[in-house]
């Protein structure tokens, strides 16, 4: 059975004025979908028994089926990272859990924009766990906490086509964005509770 590409957690012009249903037909309609159906490709638009997180860690990175298998978990996870009129400080376990961390909701929101500004190029910023601590990183390309032994919580975009129709060049406003109107904190917090 081939890969196949999920659905938006919500209806394509959801996240607007934050991001645009133009984005978004362009981030998920072709270039997520372009990752997927570079994946069947590459496999034979065979799974067989291997899930897409057993493909990545299988699979050589660098490479074509690193990448793409890769990208295609990516996505799905950003994707569900967000919600409309989301963002702010977040509630319940996440919220002990980073206060804990960084020592304020603040200074996790300083940290994980420093990840995100300063990812040069192409990549990802993430909140993980690491032996049950949590901890912001950054990834370049498609690379990713799972192949680092790491969990991932939430993660934000910073391939220059997740915002480039919406901020132009201003990656800065996006990430202030992302943080305070779309940030799925329910989502994190299930995630948290799945460690």
């Amino acid at each position: 059975m081939a890969f196949t590409l999920p659905d938006l957690p919500y209806p394509i012009d959801a996240l607007a004025p934050h991001i645009s249903q133009e984005t978004l037909e362009y981030h998920h309609g072709k270039h997520h979908k372009t990752y997927v159906d570079k994946l069947n490709e590459l496999t034979g638009g065979e799974k067989s028994d291997t899930d897409l997180e057993g493909v990545i860690l299988e699979a050589d990175n660098p490479s074509p089926l690193f990448n793409n298998a890769a990208q295609t978990w990516n996505h799905t996870f950003y994707w569900s990272c967000m919600k409309p009129d989301g963002g702010g400080e977040p509630t319940g376990e996440v919220a002990d859990a980073i206060n804990s961390a960084f020592g304020s909701y603040d200074e996790f929101s300083k940290q994980f924009t420093e990840a995100a500004l300063t990812q040069f190029g192409s990549g990802w910023a993430w909140l993980a766990t690491e032996g049950g601590e949590l901890k912001i990183v950054k990834t370049a390309n498609a690379d990713l906490p799972l192949n680092h032994s790491q969990q991932a919580l939430l993660t934000c975009d910073v391939w220059e086509h997740a915002y480039y129709i919406d901020y132009r060049n201003a990656r800065p406003k996006y990430v202030e964005t992302f943080l305070s109107s779309l940030v799925n904190w329910d989502f994190v917090n299930e995630k948290l509770k799945a460690v």
